[in-house]
């Protein structure tokens, strides 16, 4: 009997002497159906898709970069630049990557789920601190995510499949981004009284009332330090009372920590609201980011914990976090996450780290400072004082919409259109140039 594989080669045979036939024959031999070449040659299926809008925030980079003038400034991205207006890569991150690099035993193999176990067990003590008892207790999980938004993400959708309150709260005003991830994870977002537009500092009374009459078991989202986009954050016998309201009603904070270190130049200060409530033995979820701290931007580099009761519980909701990341997106990516390991773990690169660290932190300070002197030197009218008690990468100047229009308009100086300003995107050579718009701005337009 003919074997199978003869049949199959003699049939092929056959069709390229079939081809070769007819190889001068322009008609093709499969025709397109009507309803295709008509669907090839009319209107998208997609047509109805609207434009969406530019995001408010990364939005600005685009009109920025689309402005020819020489004098233009861009106070809207989120990222450290150096005096120069530069991207800065942190000396410490080049040491470590180039180890990484050089290292031959090193592969490009998947993660697990839940990323590289060294980045979360350093990130869990960076945040919580080396002599947690939450850590000793192994109370607590820790996932590599994407970057805090990620890292918020993954936190959010396991609280909408797995806590028993859907509600969550989360300051007014935030970061523009929060209440898109909450809402699409399946919560319900709400919002407390954060910021005083009064005073430009902390609205703490309607704070308090407002978390006071959340339903109990609510998620609470807490902003670690440096709240963006205020710049306000309580102060630490501000955060006890939040602690105490906070755990007397059984409500879930939820912290986003995006900037650790960033905010005062001291990771340990920057930690301290997170670690008030872990010292009490309750639960709650910290989203962790190395965007800012650690200027890995781009390679994506956060973490969600979970604080458990028990390490029981710890491994089961290690587990279902599993059961997140799994179908959407699988598993981290591991480069940016091994540099943040190599230099948590080795001490000598951390003391460079944070030398480094303070050094943005210190500097951004300095800008707030000589912001606030150009504005007083110029009789400015208003009180400027936020400017400088406001701390971290950003301050809320107070500027309206239509100011924030002018100053582009006739200074080409970028923003967020709620007079946002990334403070980190300042240079002493540049401060005379925005003091200059703000004074206009407030002088001649209401």
């Amino acid at each position: 009997m003919e074997s199978h594989f003869t049949s199959v080669d003699r049939r092929i045979s056959v069709f390229a002497r079939h081809l070769s036939l007819n190889s001068q024959d322009t008609t093709p031999i499969l025709s397109a159906s009507p309803t295709s070449s008509t669907h090839g040659r009319g209107e998208s299926v997609f047509s109805h898709v609207a434009h969406a809008p530019e995001d408010p925030i990364l939005g600005v980079t685009v009109a920025y970069n689309k402005d020819p003038s020489p004098i233009k400034l861009n106070l809207g991205v989120g990222a450290y630049r150096t005096e120069e207006g530069r991207p800065l890569v942190l000396s410490i991150v080049r040491k470590a990557e180039q180890q990484i690099v050089n290292d031959m035993t090193r592969v490009k193999e998947y993660l697990p789920i839940t990323g590289l176990a060294e980045f979360n067990k350093l990130s869990a003590r960076l945040i919580f601190g080396a002599d947690s008892l939450a850590i000793r207790e192994n109370r607590v999980t820790t996932v590599q995510c994407l970057s805090g938004t990620g890292s918020l993400r993954v936190g959010a959708e396991f609280l909408a499949k797995h806590y028993h309150q859907r509600m969550i709260y989360i300051p007014h005003p935030t970061w523009g981004n929060h209440p898109k991830v909450f809402t699409l994870a399946g919560l319900n977002v709400k919002t407390y009284r954060y910021y005083d537009p009064t005073t430009r500092g902390l609205n703490f009374q309607g704070l308090l009332d407002d978390l006071g009459s959340a339903p109990s078991g609510a998620i609470v989202l807490l902003h670690a330090c440096a709240h963006n986009p205020t710049g306000v954050d309580p102060t630490l016998t501000q955060w006890e009372q939040i602690r105490q309201l906070i755990r007397s009603k059984g409500l879930m904070p939820f912290f986003d920590s995006a900037y650790q270190g960033f905010a005062s130049g001291s990771l340990d200060a920057d930690a301290e609201s997170v670690r008030m409530f872990v010292a009490d033995g309750g639960e709650l979820l910290v989203a962790q980011s190395y965007a800012k701290n650690m200027g890995l931007y781009g390679e994506r580099v956060g973490a969600l914990s979970v604080v458990c009761k028990t390490a029981e519980v710890a491994g089961r909701v290690e587990s279902q976090l599993k059961l997140v990341i799994r179908p959407m997106y699988s598993n981290p990516p591991i480069h940016g996450a091994s540099i943040v390991a190599f230099i948590l773990k080795d001490r000598s690169m951390y003391n460079e780290w944070t030398v480094e660290l303070k050094m943005m932190a210190d500097r951004i300070i300095s800008m707030r400072q000589q912001l606030y002197d150009a504005l007083r030197s110029r009789g400015t009218p208003g009180d400027w004082t936020h400017i400088i008690r406001q701390i971290g990468m950003f301050t809320f100047t107070g500027l309206n919409s239509k100011q924030v229009a002018f100053m582009t308009k006739e200074y080409h100086i970028y923003m967020t259109s709620d007079g946002r300003i990334s403070m980190a995107g300042l240079s002493s050579k540049r401060v005379p140039h925005l003091a200059d718009a703000i004074h206009a701005a407030v002088t001649r337009v209401m």
